[in-house]
């Protein structure tokens, strides 16, 4: 793959930070594929102050014409959607196939972004004689994202559309681990002809982050990643008088009940466990197995065995996070657990062995108090714990602090309703193995997966990315008493 230098996309123009030069290593095969700068304090200063600017004369645009600009902004992204595609997989461990998939559910956000102008129209109406009542949207200002590494595509393209839908302009500080991806995403929205100002990219780290949330233009601040940076992120922003939501990790388990569908289930679960090398905040990390269910178990050790590291399976993102996983087996076996399925012993694909891998893992017999069970470990890793029943099942769940998904796989709609209504997420599936909704509806947990209120992406986003402004209109003198009643 060719270098790539990413830079700050400031007023429209890449310039080199003042700060720290890093290099960007590949996952799959430690390859130094690019640079990144960081800006120092003025060059934050600067971009914010250009992009308040800028903000003014877009905010006053209609919906239709900041959606035909955003349009152009999907074409832009379509026509380089092979590279786009592959600079995310190469600094991010993920497949090309799941790069491209990230990308294309980013664009579908956008797509819901381009519809606003036909569904966000507001409301009027006459509410007595001769007296209406509306409501206008109106942006907020300046808003920024805080995005992570393992979705350098999808999570930006969740946030930057439809706050630039509403009018806002954005300030989008992408992961230090993934910068690249920046890059080409932040120029197919200047190939577009997005006004120089509304989109800004600033590289780095906590500096970075602390500047921008201390900046008195920025009015809101959405974070993706791990729960203790979004608790910082989310407290850091409301003492600063900020609007915030910071979304965290999770802890997501699959409740497994003897009535399920085994065709339907062992491919989901172990597609659940192993997507994205286990690096999303959607993937399963528990299976709560109610009953005897020791031939699907089995049979989801085989779909983990047959996967081919690099062609079904990616990397894990730094040598750091290889080494946790690694000692986090360790201490599962030391716990009590039986080891079915040893991802350590899995071989680096030819000409990658200075990657960061580990083949997927299966746990059996997990404590529910051990550290596997309780602890978002972040990699293609599979608890499963013994539950007499649903009962039982559902009171492990509701028991883990975090609270972004829960699913059921079972083919009796009562005891799936039992876990829709019971269960403490913000997402649920029922024989889905990943539920993240699909637009119009909006992607949030609940718990310590979330801080702050509203939600980042669908109709309940438009609210976090706006105000709403009420209008009430009379026009002439009434004779009833009773005209404001």
């Amino acid at each position: 793959m060719k270098m790539i230098n990413s830079d700050n996309f400031i007023n429209g123009q890449w310039v080199k930070g003042n700060g720290e030069v890093r290099k960007i290593h590949s996952p799959h095969n430690g390859e130094v594929i690019g640079e990144v700068s960081f800006p120092d304090d003025d060059q934050i200063h600067q971009a914010i102050e250009l992009a308040q600017k800028a903000q003014v004369l877009w905010g006053q645009k209609t919906h239709k014409q900041r959606a035909q600009l955003l349009f152009q902004v999907r074409t832009a992204l379509l026509d380089n959607f092979d590279l786009i595609s592959q600079v995310k997989s190469s600094e991010s461990g993920k497949t090309l196939a799941e790069g491209k998939a990230g990308l294309a559910k980013g664009i579908e956000v956008l797509e819901f972004a381009l519809s606003l102008q036909n569904l966000d129209s507001g409301s009027k109406m006459q509410v007595s004689q001769g007296v209406n009542c509306e409501y206008r949207r109106e942006a907020l200002g300046v808003v920024a994202s805080i995005t992570p590494f393992n979705f350098p595509a999808m999570v930006p393209l969740w946030t930057i559309p439809i706050s630039l839908a509403l009018g806002n302009a954005m300030v989008w500080k992408p992961s230090e681990k993934t910068p690249l991806t920046a890059q080409l995403i932040a120029d197919a929205f200047k190939q577009a002809g997005l006004p120089a100002g509304l989109l800004t990219v600033l590289h780095g780290q906590e500096q970075t982050v602390q500047k921008i949330i201390e900046n008195p233009h920025v009015k809101a601040v959405s974070f993706v990643g791990s729960t203790n940076i979004a608790r910082k992120i989310y407290h850091m922003a409301s003492l600063q008088d900020k609007r915030v939501l910071a979304l965290g990790g999770a802890k997501n388990p699959i409740i497994l009940l003897p009535d399920h569908n085994l065709e339907l289930t062992a491919q989901a679960i172990t597609d659940s466990f192993t997507g994205c090398a286990g690096q999303r905040c959607m993937a399963a990390s528990l299976l709560l197995n109610v009953g005897q269910n020791q031939k699907t178990i089995q049979e989801i050790k085989a779909c983990a065995q047959k996967i081919q590291l690099a062609e079904q399976m990616g990397a894990i993102i730094s040598s750091e996070q290889l080494n946790f996983l690694q000692k986090a087996i360790d201490q599962a076996v030391a716990e009590g657990a039986e080891l079915l399925l040893d991802g350590r012993e899995a071989k680096a694909p030819k000409g990658m062995e200075k990657g960061n891998w580990i083949g997927p893992t299966i746990l059996n017999k997990v404590n529910p108090a051990s550290h596997a069970a309780t602890t978002e470990l972040f990699g293609p890793i599979l608890s499963i714990i013994d539950c007499p029943d649903l009962s039982s099942a559902l009171q492990i769940e509701n028991n883990i602090p975090y609270g972004n998904a829960c699913s059921v796989f079972t083919s009796n709609g009562a005891m799936a309703e039992k876990v829709a209504q019971n269960a403490k997420a913000g997402m649920v599936g029922v024989n889905v193995g990943v539920p993240v909704p699909r637009e119009p509806f909006s992607f949030a947990g609940i718990a310590d997966s979330k801080f702050g209120h509203g939600e980042i992406t669908g109709e309940q986003s438009l609210d976090f990315w706006s105000n709403t402004k009420k209008v009430t209109t009379k026009w002439e003198k009434q004779t009833q008493s009773d005209w404001m009643s």
